[in-house]
């Protein structure tokens, strides 16, 4: 099998899609500060973007629908990104530090 005929198939990009997905959920639940946990949270955003594309490529009938899909995947991580380092600004404002461990204090 060529590369080529490599890319004629969706195996390759599922596996890809499920590793970035391990990836994004061992680095949510290993990280210990809140940037790194948004990070690992767009690494889970870009594994069902890339499952999503894969998919609409080799089974959908209409091109677009999986394309409509990612753009809005990508609107709602634009905006959780967004927030979320509001958040994080607000909580480093008031404690002086990210790390999840030290955050332990918050009431609401």
């Amino acid at each position: 099998m060529n590369i080529i005929e490599l890319y004629q198939q969706p195996q390759p990009y599922l596996i890809v899609a499920a590793a970035v997905l391990a990836l994004g959920i061992f680095g949510l639940l290993r990280r210990r500060t809140l940037i790194g946990m948004l990070i690992a949270g767009e690494l889970i955003f870009s594994a069902a973007m890339l499952n999503i594309m894969a998919v609409n490529r080799f089974y959908s009938a209409d091109p677009t629908v999986g394309q409509v899909f990612v753009l809005f995947i990508m609107g709602l991580a634009a905006a959780e990104v967004a927030i979320a380092l509001s958040v994080i600004i607000a909580v480093y404002r008031n404690y002086r530090s990210i790390k999840t461990s030290e955050l332990s204090e918050l009431s609401g």
